[in-house]
């Protein structure tokens, strides 16, 4: 974890009220997929914005969010040649088992973007199946680096782009075709993860979610991001994961 001075290279439109910045560090960064960086925007706004690291390439850093407050409204309208303070990387990340050979990805709304690092650090050594879901057409983003993995099959509410369900009905669908994975890893909105994970229970299938929570310091001192464990106990989103075990955490 470092605190460093970024340049903003590129900060652009992708999507209906999503955008895609990417920094330039002084020095190549060690990141592993599904962590994250906490971006200072300045100003009148003290805490940073936690956003997920989407990809890296050399010392690049590029990060997709959406518009939802005062501090990432004002992130939109900063352009190239822009210094910030990005601290990176932080949380713990996926990982894949070497015995794990096929991995199915299912992502909802922005939690789509961690898993793409997913598909670019394993998508060489591992069968990835991707289940994607958008709200509608003009919310389909990153479908060019999806489209990389071995399968790819993206979905949207109300059937503007693909077939009209959610990515957890399309991974159960594909399911009951026999299409079945070593492991599940999986981002977006609570009711999703809550709905896969019902779902992986039944199929006895090991899955690891990568939380969304509200974040205040992203390394574990001012307790915002608290989430409940399953055996009672607390955790820190921003420390202890934001992945966990879909049975170790109350969705």
């Amino acid at each position: 974890m470092k605190d460093y001075q970024a340049v903003i290279v590129k900060n652009e439109k992708i999507a209906e009220n999503i955008h895609e910045v990417t920094f330039e560090l002084n020095e190549t960064p060690k990141v592993r997929c599904g962590q994250f960086g906490n971006i200072a925007v300045g100003g009148t706004h003290l805490l940073r914005r936690p956003i997920a690291i989407c990809k890296t390439e050399g010392n690049l850093v590029t990060f997709c969010y959406q518009l939802k407050g005062e501090g990432t409204r004002k992130l939109k309208d900063m352009g190239a040649g822009t210094r910030l303070n990005v601290l990176l990387p932080l949380g713990n990340g996926f990982y894949v088992e070497e015995t794990e050979k096929k991995v199915a990805l299912v992502g909802g709304g922005v939690g789509v973007f961690p898993l793409i690092s997913v598909l670019r650090e394993y998508g060489t050594k591992k069968e990835i199946s991707a289940y994607i879901g958008y709200r509608n057409q003009g919310a389909v983003c990153g479908v060019e680096e999806f489209k990389k993995a071995s399968k790819f099959i993206g979905v949207t509410d109300d059937g503007s782009y693909g077939e009209k369900m959610n990515a957890v009905q399309a991974f159960a669908a594909d399911l009951e075709k026999g299409n079945r994975p070593d492991v599940v890893l999986a981002c977006g909105p609570t009711p999703m993860l809550r709905a896969l994970k019902t779902l992986v229970e039944k199929e006895n299938l090991p899955c690891y979610v990568s939380l969304e929570e509200r974040m205040g310091c992203g390394i574990g001192a001012c307790l915002v991001c608290v989430c409940d464990m399953t055996n009672g106990a607390k955790a820190r989103v921003c420390k202890d994961g934001p992945v966990f075990d879909v049975k170790d955490v109350v969705l």
